[in-house]
Protein backbone atom coordinates (compact mmCIF):
# COMPACT_ATOMS: atom_id res chain seq x y z
CA UNK A 1 0.00 0.00 0.00
CA UNK A 2 1.61 3.47 -1.03
CA UNK A 3 1.42 6.47 0.84
CA UNK A 4 0.10 9.48 -0.02
CA UNK A 5 3.02 11.66 -1.09
CA UNK A 6 4.09 8.68 -3.21
CA UNK A 7 1.38 8.10 -5.03
CA UNK A 8 1.15 11.87 -5.63
CA UNK A 9 4.52 12.02 -7.13
CA UNK A 10 3.63 8.92 -9.28
CA UNK A 11 0.96 10.52 -10.59
CA UNK A 12 2.25 13.73 -11.75
CA UNK A 13 5.46 11.81 -12.74
CA UNK A 14 3.14 10.07 -15.39
CA UNK A 15 1.47 13.23 -16.68
CA UNK A 16 1.85 15.08 -19.86
CA UNK A 17 1.14 19.29 -20.18
CA UNK A 18 -1.36 19.38 -23.08
CA UNK A 19 -0.77 21.62 -26.08
CA UNK A 20 -1.99 24.84 -26.61
CA UNK A 21 -4.30 26.92 -28.64
CA UNK A 22 -5.00 30.58 -29.80
CA UNK A 23 -7.86 32.47 -28.15
CA UNK A 24 -9.52 36.10 -28.36
CA UNK A 25 -8.05 37.57 -24.90
CA UNK A 26 -11.83 38.21 -23.41
CA UNK A 27 -12.04 34.40 -23.36
CA UNK A 28 -8.52 33.90 -21.42
CA UNK A 29 -9.91 34.72 -17.72
CA UNK A 30 -8.71 31.80 -15.66
CA UNK A 31 -6.79 30.05 -18.63
CA UNK A 32 -2.56 29.77 -18.04
CA UNK A 33 -0.77 31.41 -20.58
CA UNK A 34 0.91 29.18 -23.28
CA UNK A 35 3.60 31.83 -24.12
CA UNK A 36 5.90 34.31 -23.12
CA UNK A 37 4.48 38.14 -23.42
CA UNK A 38 6.80 40.70 -24.26
CA UNK A 39 5.39 44.43 -24.61
CA UNK A 40 5.50 45.65 -28.42
CA UNK A 41 5.07 49.17 -27.03
CA UNK A 42 6.02 52.10 -23.86
CA UNK A 43 3.48 52.53 -21.65
CA UNK A 44 2.99 55.32 -21.36
CA UNK A 45 3.80 56.38 -24.81
CA UNK A 46 4.96 59.71 -23.56
CA UNK A 47 5.35 61.54 -20.17
CA UNK A 48 2.17 62.21 -19.31
CA UNK A 49 0.24 64.35 -16.23
CA UNK A 50 -0.78 62.10 -13.02
CA UNK A 51 -3.26 65.07 -11.94
CA UNK A 52 -5.32 67.89 -13.66
CA UNK A 53 -3.30 71.15 -13.25
CA UNK A 54 -0.65 73.05 -14.73
CA UNK A 55 2.34 71.88 -16.90
CA UNK A 56 4.85 74.45 -15.56
CA UNK A 57 8.81 74.97 -15.64
CA UNK A 58 10.05 74.46 -12.06
CA UNK A 59 12.53 77.08 -12.17
CA UNK A 60 9.41 79.75 -12.38
CA UNK A 61 7.98 78.26 -9.69
CA UNK A 62 10.18 77.18 -6.93
CA UNK A 63 9.98 80.01 -4.65
CA UNK A 64 6.21 80.03 -4.49
CA UNK A 65 4.74 79.60 -1.16
CA UNK A 66 1.06 80.52 0.51
CA UNK A 67 2.39 83.82 1.31
CA UNK A 68 4.43 84.61 -2.22
CA UNK A 69 2.42 82.89 -5.30
CA UNK A 70 4.11 82.57 -8.62
CA UNK A 71 1.79 84.09 -11.54
CA UNK A 72 2.19 82.50 -14.93
CA UNK A 73 0.75 83.29 -17.83
CA UNK A 74 -1.78 80.73 -18.99
CA UNK A 75 -1.34 80.11 -22.54
CA UNK A 76 -3.61 77.20 -23.49
CA UNK A 77 -5.28 73.66 -22.58
CA UNK A 78 -4.05 69.99 -23.12
CA UNK A 79 -6.95 67.37 -22.59
CA UNK A 80 -6.27 63.43 -22.29
CA UNK A 81 -6.95 62.20 -26.24
CA UNK A 82 -5.06 65.26 -27.21
CA UNK A 83 -1.19 66.32 -28.22
CA UNK A 84 0.27 69.30 -27.08
CA UNK A 85 0.41 72.09 -30.21
CA UNK A 86 2.75 74.25 -27.85
CA UNK A 87 6.00 74.41 -25.99
CA UNK A 88 5.91 75.98 -22.44
CA UNK A 89 7.94 78.95 -22.06
CA UNK A 90 9.60 81.13 -19.57
CA UNK A 91 7.01 82.29 -16.79
CA UNK A 92 4.06 80.46 -19.28
CA UNK A 93 1.75 77.17 -17.80
CA UNK A 94 -0.70 75.32 -19.66
CA UNK A 95 -3.75 74.01 -18.37
CA UNK A 96 -3.40 69.70 -18.68
CA UNK A 97 -5.83 66.75 -17.39
CA UNK A 98 -4.96 63.62 -16.48
CA UNK A 99 -3.04 61.28 -18.51
CA UNK A 100 -2.32 64.48 -21.32
CA UNK A 101 1.50 64.23 -22.92
CA UNK A 102 3.31 67.03 -20.73
CA UNK A 103 4.30 69.48 -23.84
CA UNK A 104 7.98 70.39 -24.66
CA UNK A 105 9.49 72.84 -21.78
CA UNK A 106 7.71 71.58 -19.13
CA UNK A 107 9.07 69.70 -16.10
CA UNK A 108 6.64 69.87 -13.63
CA UNK A 109 2.77 69.61 -13.31
CA UNK A 110 1.20 71.75 -10.20
CA UNK A 111 -2.37 70.34 -9.32
CA UNK A 112 -4.75 72.21 -9.62
CA UNK A 113 -5.65 72.09 -6.03
CA UNK A 114 -2.25 74.38 -5.56
CA UNK A 115 -3.36 76.95 -7.83
CA UNK A 116 -6.46 79.80 -8.18
CA UNK A 117 -6.72 81.45 -11.46
CA UNK A 118 -8.16 84.92 -12.92
CA UNK A 119 -8.70 85.33 -16.75
CA UNK A 120 -5.26 84.22 -18.33
CA UNK A 121 -3.17 83.87 -15.19
CA UNK A 122 -2.67 81.18 -12.63
CA UNK A 123 -1.37 81.93 -9.30
CA UNK A 124 0.38 79.07 -7.63
CA UNK A 125 0.94 78.68 -4.18
CA UNK A 126 3.25 75.54 -3.76
CA UNK A 127 6.47 74.54 -5.42
CA UNK A 128 6.44 71.08 -4.68
CA UNK A 129 9.37 69.07 -6.07
CA UNK A 130 10.73 69.14 -9.41
CA UNK A 131 9.42 66.53 -12.03
CA UNK A 132 6.20 66.39 -9.62
CA UNK A 133 3.01 64.68 -11.13
CA UNK A 134 4.78 63.69 -14.14
CA UNK A 135 4.84 59.98 -15.48
CA UNK A 136 7.12 59.51 -17.40
CA UNK A 137 7.16 57.23 -20.75
CA UNK A 138 7.68 53.69 -20.32
CA UNK A 139 7.11 53.76 -16.39
CA UNK A 140 4.53 51.06 -16.65
CA UNK A 141 6.32 49.32 -19.15
CA UNK A 142 9.03 49.75 -22.62
CA UNK A 143 8.97 47.96 -25.67
CA UNK A 144 10.61 44.24 -25.57
CA UNK A 145 9.73 44.51 -21.86
CA UNK A 146 8.44 41.04 -20.47
CA UNK A 147 4.92 41.28 -19.15
CA UNK A 148 3.55 37.94 -18.40
CA UNK A 149 5.25 34.69 -18.24
CA UNK A 150 4.88 31.34 -19.67
CA UNK A 151 2.50 29.42 -17.39
CA UNK A 152 1.11 32.30 -15.94
CA UNK A 153 -2.86 32.13 -14.49
CA UNK A 154 -4.79 34.86 -16.45
CA UNK A 155 -6.82 36.47 -13.80
CA UNK A 156 -8.29 40.21 -14.12
CA UNK A 157 -4.89 41.61 -13.63
CA UNK A 158 -3.36 39.37 -16.31
CA UNK A 159 -6.13 39.86 -18.62
CA UNK A 160 -6.10 43.73 -18.19
CA UNK A 161 -2.45 43.99 -18.73
CA UNK A 162 -2.79 42.07 -22.30
CA UNK A 163 -5.24 44.37 -23.19
CA UNK A 164 -2.52 47.21 -22.18
CA UNK A 165 -0.08 46.07 -24.74
CA UNK A 166 -2.70 46.04 -27.87
CA UNK A 167 -2.26 41.93 -27.82
CA UNK A 168 -6.08 40.96 -28.46
CA UNK A 169 -5.24 37.11 -29.49
CA UNK A 170 -3.15 34.98 -27.07
CA UNK A 171 -1.82 31.41 -26.69
CA UNK A 172 -3.10 29.24 -23.92
CA UNK A 173 -2.81 25.60 -23.00
CA UNK A 174 -5.88 23.90 -24.08
CA UNK A 175 -8.59 22.65 -21.08
CA UNK A 176 -8.43 18.86 -20.46
CA UNK A 177 -11.52 17.06 -21.31
CA UNK A 178 -12.52 14.66 -18.92
CA UNK A 179 -14.98 11.51 -19.11
CA UNK A 180 -16.70 11.39 -15.79
CA UNK A 181 -18.54 7.72 -15.22
CA UNK A 182 -20.42 6.22 -12.26
CA UNK A 183 -20.77 2.64 -11.66
CA UNK A 184 -23.41 0.54 -9.96
CA UNK A 185 -26.73 -0.57 -10.40
CA UNK A 186 -28.48 1.18 -7.50
CA UNK A 187 -27.47 4.30 -8.97
CA UNK A 188 -30.43 6.30 -10.64
CA UNK A 189 -29.56 9.68 -12.93
CA UNK A 190 -31.81 12.52 -13.30
CA UNK A 191 -34.25 11.49 -16.27
CA UNK A 192 -34.99 7.76 -14.20
CA UNK A 193 -37.26 7.07 -11.77
CA UNK A 194 -36.29 6.56 -8.55
CA UNK A 195 -37.52 3.19 -6.37
CA UNK A 196 -36.68 1.89 -3.27
CA UNK A 197 -33.74 0.26 -4.27
CA UNK A 198 -32.03 3.40 -5.92
CA UNK A 199 -30.36 6.28 -5.11
CA UNK A 200 -29.66 9.34 -7.07
CA UNK A 201 -26.04 9.52 -8.66
CA UNK A 202 -24.30 12.29 -7.00
CA UNK A 203 -20.65 11.35 -8.10
CA UNK A 204 -20.82 12.59 -11.16
CA UNK A 205 -21.80 15.69 -10.68
CA UNK A 206 -20.02 16.29 -7.80
CA UNK A 207 -16.44 15.19 -9.67
CA UNK A 208 -17.80 16.92 -13.22
CA UNK A 209 -17.98 20.17 -10.73
CA UNK A 210 -14.71 19.62 -9.33
CA UNK A 211 -12.98 18.89 -12.95
CA UNK A 212 -14.79 23.03 -13.65
CA UNK A 213 -13.03 24.16 -10.57
CA UNK A 214 -9.55 22.54 -11.26
CA UNK A 215 -9.60 24.01 -15.06
CA UNK A 216 -10.95 21.16 -17.18
CA UNK A 217 -14.16 20.54 -19.11
CA UNK A 218 -15.89 17.84 -18.01
CA UNK A 219 -18.43 15.32 -19.75
CA UNK A 220 -20.47 12.91 -17.94
CA UNK A 221 -20.52 9.54 -19.78
CA UNK A 222 -23.14 8.05 -17.87
CA UNK A 223 -23.52 5.61 -15.39
CA UNK A 224 -22.28 1.45 -15.75
CA UNK A 225 -24.41 -1.01 -14.45
CA UNK A 226 -22.77 -4.06 -12.54
CA UNK A 227 -22.17 -6.27 -15.55
CA UNK A 228 -18.96 -6.53 -17.87
CA UNK A 229 -20.69 -5.29 -21.04
CA UNK A 230 -21.67 -2.17 -19.71
CA UNK A 231 -18.73 -1.50 -17.67
CA UNK A 232 -17.14 -2.48 -21.21
CA UNK A 233 -19.08 0.14 -23.17
CA UNK A 234 -18.90 3.04 -20.50
CA UNK A 235 -14.98 2.87 -19.93
CA UNK A 236 -14.92 2.49 -24.39
CA UNK A 237 -17.13 5.88 -24.34
CA UNK A 238 -14.61 7.57 -21.97
CA UNK A 239 -11.59 6.34 -23.45
CA UNK A 240 -11.56 9.23 -25.99
CA UNK A 241 -10.94 12.51 -23.84
CA UNK A 242 -8.01 13.65 -22.48
CA UNK A 243 -8.51 11.50 -18.92
CA UNK A 244 -11.02 9.47 -17.57
CA UNK A 245 -12.89 9.77 -13.96
CA UNK A 246 -13.97 5.96 -13.09
CA UNK A 247 -16.25 6.42 -9.60
CA UNK A 248 -16.94 2.65 -7.99
CA UNK A 249 -16.07 -0.42 -9.07
CA UNK A 250 -12.70 -0.16 -8.03
CA UNK A 251 -13.07 -2.63 -4.76
CA UNK A 252 -12.73 -6.48 -4.42
CA UNK A 253 -16.48 -6.83 -4.49
CA UNK A 254 -18.16 -9.58 -6.69
CA UNK A 255 -19.62 -6.65 -9.06
CA UNK A 256 -16.27 -4.83 -9.79
CA UNK A 257 -15.64 -5.00 -13.32
CA UNK A 258 -13.08 -1.86 -13.32
CA UNK A 259 -10.35 -3.78 -12.60
CA UNK A 260 -10.49 -6.24 -15.42
CA UNK A 261 -11.89 -3.89 -18.11
CA UNK A 262 -8.94 -1.49 -18.22
CA UNK A 263 -6.81 -4.56 -18.39
CA UNK A 264 -8.65 -5.65 -21.71
CA UNK A 265 -7.99 -1.79 -22.78
CA UNK A 266 -4.36 -2.16 -22.06
CA UNK A 267 -4.15 0.00 -19.30
CA UNK A 268 -0.98 0.50 -17.53
CA UNK A 269 -1.79 0.55 -13.82
CA UNK A 270 0.56 2.23 -11.25
CA UNK A 271 -1.48 1.93 -7.83
CA UNK A 272 -4.65 0.26 -6.52
CA UNK A 273 -4.27 0.94 -2.97
CA UNK A 274 -3.40 4.56 -1.07
CA UNK A 275 -3.23 4.35 2.81
CA UNK A 276 -5.35 7.51 2.51
CA UNK A 277 -8.81 8.00 4.44
CA UNK A 278 -11.44 8.32 3.24
CA UNK A 279 -10.35 6.57 -0.47
CA UNK A 280 -8.26 3.70 0.33
CA UNK A 281 -9.51 1.85 -3.27
CA UNK A 282 -7.88 4.50 -5.43
CA UNK A 283 -6.64 3.55 -8.70
CA UNK A 284 -4.29 5.20 -11.34
CA UNK A 285 -2.85 3.80 -14.47
CA UNK A 286 -1.67 5.71 -18.30
CA UNK A 287 -3.87 4.25 -21.45
CA UNK A 288 -1.33 5.60 -23.92
CA UNK A 289 -0.78 8.79 -22.48
CA UNK A 290 -4.50 9.00 -21.44
CA UNK A 291 -4.36 9.05 -17.44
CA UNK A 292 -7.09 7.00 -15.94
CA UNK A 293 -8.46 7.52 -12.13
CA UNK A 294 -10.72 4.85 -10.27
CA UNK A 295 -12.33 6.51 -7.37
CA UNK A 296 -14.16 4.63 -4.63
CA UNK A 297 -17.86 4.92 -4.90
CA UNK A 298 -18.72 6.50 -1.36
CA UNK A 299 -19.72 9.98 -2.38
CA UNK A 300 -16.86 11.52 0.18
CA UNK A 301 -13.94 9.42 -0.75
CA UNK A 302 -14.84 9.79 -4.24
CA UNK A 303 -14.11 14.02 -3.45
CA UNK A 304 -11.60 13.51 -1.34
CA UNK A 305 -9.55 11.27 -3.62
CA UNK A 306 -10.13 13.51 -6.76
CA UNK A 307 -8.72 16.87 -4.86
CA UNK A 308 -5.89 15.04 -3.70
CA UNK A 309 -4.70 12.96 -6.94
CA UNK A 310 -6.97 13.91 -9.79
CA UNK A 311 -6.74 17.40 -8.93
CA UNK A 312 -3.03 18.00 -9.30
CA UNK A 313 -3.05 16.10 -12.18
CA UNK A 314 -5.39 18.17 -14.36
CA UNK A 315 -3.71 21.14 -13.28
CA UNK A 316 -0.35 19.66 -14.44
CA UNK A 317 -2.13 19.11 -17.58
CA UNK A 318 -3.58 22.18 -18.34
CA UNK A 319 -0.01 24.17 -17.95
CA UNK A 320 -0.11 25.27 -14.22
CA UNK A 321 2.97 25.44 -12.68
CA UNK A 322 1.30 25.53 -8.98
CA UNK A 323 -0.29 21.96 -8.13
CA UNK A 324 -1.64 21.85 -5.04
CA UNK A 325 -3.76 24.06 -2.63
CA UNK A 326 -2.52 26.32 -0.19
CA UNK A 327 -1.46 24.67 3.72
CA UNK A 328 -1.95 26.52 6.74
CA UNK A 329 -1.12 26.00 10.44
CA UNK A 330 -3.90 25.69 12.38
CA UNK A 331 -4.92 25.77 16.14
CA UNK A 332 -7.33 22.83 16.82
CA UNK A 333 -10.72 23.87 18.65
CA UNK A 334 -11.88 20.52 19.73
CA UNK A 335 -10.88 17.03 20.46
CA UNK A 336 -10.58 14.60 17.82
CA UNK A 337 -9.71 10.99 18.01
CA UNK A 338 -8.52 8.80 15.12
CA UNK A 339 -7.41 5.07 13.76
CA UNK A 340 -3.75 5.11 12.92
CA UNK A 341 -2.44 3.66 9.57
CA UNK A 342 -3.39 6.43 6.78
CA UNK A 343 -3.41 10.00 6.12
CA UNK A 344 -6.75 11.09 7.21
CA UNK A 345 -8.16 14.42 5.18
CA UNK A 346 -10.63 15.30 8.01
CA UNK A 347 -13.65 17.90 6.71
CA UNK A 348 -13.11 21.04 8.57
CA UNK A 349 -14.25 24.36 8.98
CA UNK A 350 -10.83 27.04 9.18
CA UNK A 351 -11.32 30.63 10.58
CA UNK A 352 -9.40 33.34 10.83
CA UNK A 353 -9.27 35.20 13.90
CA UNK A 354 -6.02 37.64 15.71
CA UNK A 355 -3.37 36.32 13.16
CA UNK A 356 -4.47 32.53 13.39
CA UNK A 357 -6.11 29.87 12.16
CA UNK A 358 -8.80 27.78 14.36
CA UNK A 359 -9.57 24.70 12.56
CA UNK A 360 -12.73 22.08 13.72
CA UNK A 361 -14.14 19.08 11.98
CA UNK A 362 -17.49 19.50 10.24
CA UNK A 363 -18.91 16.72 12.81
CA UNK A 364 -19.87 13.03 11.70
CA UNK A 365 -16.55 12.19 9.26
CA UNK A 366 -18.57 8.87 7.20
CA UNK A 367 -17.92 8.13 3.81
CA UNK A 368 -20.94 8.38 2.87
CA UNK A 369 -21.83 11.63 4.71
CA UNK A 370 -21.75 14.06 1.76
CA UNK A 371 -22.71 17.05 3.89
CA UNK A 372 -19.09 17.24 5.41
CA UNK A 373 -18.00 18.28 2.17
CA UNK A 374 -20.89 20.89 1.65
CA UNK A 375 -19.92 22.19 4.84
CA UNK A 376 -15.81 21.84 4.74
CA UNK A 377 -13.64 24.86 3.59
CA UNK A 378 -10.65 22.74 4.28
CA UNK A 379 -8.97 19.27 5.40
CA UNK A 380 -7.11 18.89 8.53
CA UNK A 381 -4.34 16.81 7.24
CA UNK A 382 -3.02 14.34 10.59
CA UNK A 383 -0.25 12.05 9.68
CA UNK A 384 -0.76 7.94 9.96
CA UNK A 385 0.76 7.67 13.25
CA UNK A 386 -1.92 10.51 14.76
CA UNK A 387 -4.38 8.79 17.33
CA UNK A 388 -5.55 11.69 19.40
CA UNK A 389 -5.61 15.39 18.29
CA UNK A 390 -6.00 17.78 21.21
CA UNK A 391 -7.65 21.21 21.56
CA UNK A 392 -4.67 23.82 20.97
CA UNK A 393 -2.78 21.65 19.18
CA UNK A 394 -1.31 22.70 16.17
CA UNK A 395 -2.50 21.03 12.81
CA UNK A 396 -1.58 21.04 9.20
CA UNK A 397 -4.66 22.57 7.20
CA UNK A 398 -5.66 22.81 3.92
CA UNK A 399 -7.61 25.04 2.39
CA UNK A 400 -9.83 24.11 -0.34
CA UNK A 401 -11.38 27.10 -2.33
CA UNK A 402 -14.45 28.05 -0.25
CA UNK A 403 -14.40 31.45 1.74
CA UNK A 404 -12.38 31.30 5.24
CA UNK A 405 -14.51 32.93 8.07
CA UNK A 406 -12.51 36.17 9.68
CA UNK A 407 -13.51 37.61 13.02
Amino acid sequence: MRQVEDAIKIVLDNIKVLGTERIPIQDSFGRVLGEDVNSSIYLPPWDNSAMDGYAVKWDDIKEAAKERSANLKITGDIRAGSMPDKPVGKGEAIRIMTGAPVPDGADTVVRVEDTKYEGDVVSIFRSGKKGENIRKRGENVKEGDMVLKKGTLIGSGQLGSLAMIGKPVVTVFRRPVVNVMSTGDELADFDEKLTENKIPNSNSYAVASQVIEAGGVPHVVGIARDTKESTREKIGQGLVGDMLIVSGGVSVGKYDFVKDILKEYGIDMKFWTVGIRPGHPIAFGIVGERPVFGLPGNPVSTMVTFEVFARPALMKMGGHTSYFRPTVDAVVEEEFHDRPGRTHYVRAIARYKDGKYFVRSTGTQGSGVLMSMAYANSFMVLPPDKEKVLVGEIVKVQLIGRPIEHD
